[in-house]
């Protein structure tokens, strides 16, 4: 496999449009508008995560022995998992305990954009 995050990134754009269409389209008639607006953020955030994750992909071939990126993509990863994914199943099973899961994602997001701007902040050696 030439690069995990971009393949990475790859599958979960995939299912972020398919998850999306599914959720326009299927879900409108049996979840609750609360819960289809927390569906509708689940597939937003995994969208805009998955095209960050791409990013860093990008970058990792270029620096492919750069610890920053190697940590910025796998906790990009973790957080597509733990914050969309918690989300899907919260609105879908109505699993309020996974409400406590989602901010984990959401830490994981951030330290994920941090690690990529100190990246981007560092002069080249």
């Amino acid at each position: 496999m030439r690069s995990v995050f971009l393949f990475s990134a790859s599958v979960s754009a995939l299912l972020a449009v398919a998850f999306g269409a599914f959720g326009a389209h299927g879900l409108q008639s049996i979840l609750t508008v609360k819960m289809l607006a927390v569906y509708k953020t689940a597939v937003t955030y995994q969208m805009w995560h998955a095209l960050g994750l791409g990013f860093i992909a990008i970058l990792k071939q270029q620096n492919p022995h750069s610890k920053l990126l190697s940590w910025a993509g796998w906790l990009m990863l973790s957080g597509i998992i733990l914050f969309s994914g918690s989300l899907y199943l919260l609105s879908l099973f109505n699993l309020k305990w996974l409400g406590m899961i989602t901010p984990l994602g959401g830490v994981a997001f951030i330290i994920s954009w941090l690690l990529l701007a100190i990246y981007t902040a560092q002069k080249d050696s």
